[in-house]
């Protein structure tokens, strides 16, 4: 029980990473992390959001090679 907790808890870290990099790529605003006094806490912040920009990149490099996606043309 605990551990399907703490797989869950994993899983929406990762969600709320990579939905935070989808809004940097989109939009260009993301975290200031440098407003973090902590050093280890903003090292372990900029891993974390680096973390979502991967997964980002894997889901966006998927994505554009499936035949389930198409571009939108639209202004």
């Amino acid at each position: 029980m605990a551990i399907g907790r703490l797989v869950h808890y994993a899983v929406d870290a990762a969600l709320l990473s990579t939905v935070v990099a989808g809004v940097k790529r989109s939009s260009g605003f993301s975290p200031n992390t440098e407003s973090i006094s902590d050093p280890t806490l903003r090292s372990i912040a900029d891993k974390y959001l680096g973390f979502g920009e991967t997964v980002f990149d894997m889901i966006q490099g998927t994505v554009v090679n499936s035949q389930y996606f198409k571009r939108d043309t639209r202004p």
